[in-house]
């Protein structure tokens, strides 16, 4: 899948001749954000189904008060367009306790083969649904009306929902209808073909299996769909927890992701065919494994911003979709006026304490990031940089002593495996020149899976005082190839005090192409 990056839990379905794709995001704000494509290769952002993070406790999805929420919030959650009301719902369980629920209009999309004009996501929250349906799965059933929510972990079970005048989504009925005695089974998906149910449930994180019944409330028979086959992508995991899709023409693929750290999990597709028995197939290989190529799913002349390389000058009124904080921002202390201003937010030592640190997933499998920053309003103590960010991170920037705006290289930040406190604010490795005025600062990532090995894949830091010629700063730093985080590395802009708050950088562009 061109554009194929960390988007893992993904939820994917059809309206007209448009797919749509949501995934997790975790802590980052704007949260599962909504993909788009015509041919079921290319994708781009679109919007994000979850603008801000409502949930509870508010501080921790704010940085606030010493709280904060790495590797909690957005986890395979759901999307899904009901056509009687023209609109798109998304709901997710948060933290093990609560169900939040947000929905937006369609803007006419099934008159208009999917296609939602840019203008029309206007994302509302919705009552927040008093119980966790886990891993859950959304269902419309267009035969009757009716809306299902299926979810649970080894015990799966499905409500139905109540659809109020209002919008808002309500438990009417809640049944359990399969139980796994030999697994753990999850990431659960309903679908209806030719009058019958089907439940899609992955066991983690190396098989996807399917589920058989005759009515929603089952009873339901299993069957394997994939088990550990071989993936397109050497040092990567197996397909699993993925969906279906159909074509116009009535054609079905299965949508699943792999763990590809250290760049994260990363969407694959193939084909899928139903045997004389009525069960599905995927298609694979000559060798039984998962095809290296298929052929694109869908021939047509509609085209998508793939999610690759790309610039951004920050020359709109909003960010675009394909940005992310990293945790909710302090709206007060950023701005788009001609770049990006990015005013200190936090007082504090710990990156990962600092708020208004702005991500963008990484391209692979080789690509650089370059911020082209203004810092000349920079005050004593701030901090400011571009940012390898995950668990363990590096980054090169400035640090303001004085009058004195030094460029340097900063490794070994870290946050403890588990308890996502942090371990470790950095040492700097190395230092460059003094500077003023305009500088581009530099990350060139390998994100090449190396999951389950032990190579850790190397990240170069460099800047450049006019744009043109680099310096490499600091020594080479590993990538980590853990899963635990979920989230894979990103690209990444920061500016923060450790003194007091007053000083801004802007951005003056950030540019992402392939090597």
């Amino acid at each position: 899948m061109s554009g194929a990056k960390d988007h893992p839990d993904l939820d994917v379905f059809r309206v007209g001749h448009t797919f749509y794709y949501s995934s997790s995001t975790f802590a980052y704000s704007p949260g599962a954000p909504v993909l788009r494509s015509f041919d079921l290769a290319n994708w781009e952002a679109v919007s994000h189904s979850v603008p801000y993070l409502n949930f509870a406790p508010e501080n921790a999805y704010n940085l606030t008060s010493g709280s904060r929420a790495y590797v909690k919030g957005i986890w395979a959650s759901t999307l899904r367009y009901r056509p009687s009301s023209d609109t798109f719902y998304w709901l997710g369980c948060v933290d093990g306790g609560k169900t939040y629920v947000w929905s937006s209009p369609g803007g006419n999309a099934a008159a208009n083969g999917g296609e939602v004009p840019s203008e029309t996501w206007k994302w509302t929250a919705r009552p927040v649904i008093d119980k966790c349906y886990y891993d859950a799965g959304l269902f419309f059933d267009e035969d009757d009306g009716l809306a299902y929510v299926v979810y649970g972990n080894t015990q799966i079970r499905v409500a139905q929902l109540a659809v109020g005048g209002n919008g808002d989504l309500r438990e009417v009925r809640n049944q359990l209808v399969y139980t796994s005695s030999d697994m753990t089974l999850e990431g659960a998906r309903m679908y209806k073909r030719n009058g019958e149910y089907w439940i899609w449930v992955t066991r983690p994180a190396d098989a996807q299996f399917v589920l058989r019944g005759s009515s929603p409330w089952g009873p339901f028979t299993r069957r394997v769909l994939v088990d550990r086959i071989a993936g397109p992508l050497s040092s990567a995991g197996y397909a699993h927890q993925g969906g279906i899709v159909d074509t116009e023409d009535g054609r079905w693929f299965y949508v699943g992701f792999l763990d590809a750290y250290p760049g994260g999990r990363i969407p694959v597709v193939a084909p899928m065919t139903w045997g004389s028995d009525g069960w599905p197939v995927v298609v694979r290989d000559g060798g039984n494994g998962w095809g290296r190529t298929y052929p694109v799913p869908v021939n047509t002349t509609r085209k998508v911003n793939v999610l690759g390389a790309r610039v951004d000058e920050f020359k709109g009124v909003k960010l675009g979709p394909e940005w992310e904080w990293n945790h909710n921002p302090d709206n007060g202390k950023w701005a788009l006026n001609n770049g990006l201003v990015l005013k200190t937010a936090s007082v504090t030592g710990d990156l990962f304490a600092a708020r208004n640190t702005l991500t963008h997933r990484i391209v692979g499998p080789k690509s650089r990031g370059t911020f082209r920053v203004d810092i000349g309003a920079m005050r004593d103590g701030d901090r400011a940089g571009a940012v390898l960010f995950r668990d363990k991170a590096a980054y090169i920037g400035i640090h303001k002593t004085g009058n004195t705006a030094s460029i340097v290289m900063v490794d070994n930040l870290n946050l403890v495996e588990g308890s996502w406190t942090t371990s470790s604010t950095g040492r700097v490795a190395a230092t460059g020149p003094s500077v003023t005025g305009e500088i581009w600062l530099r990350i060139q990532a390998d994100i090449t899976p190396a999951f389950g090995t032990n190579t850790g894949r190397q990240v170069i830091f460099s800047y450049s005082t006019d744009g043109k010629t680099f310096t490499n700063l600091g020594p080479a730093f590993a990538m980590s190839n853990s899963w635990r985080y979920f989230s894979g590395y990103r690209y990444g802009v920061f500016s923060f005090a450790t003194k007091a708050l007053g000083g801004e950088v802007k951005v003056k562009s950030f540019a992402m192409e392939t090597v």
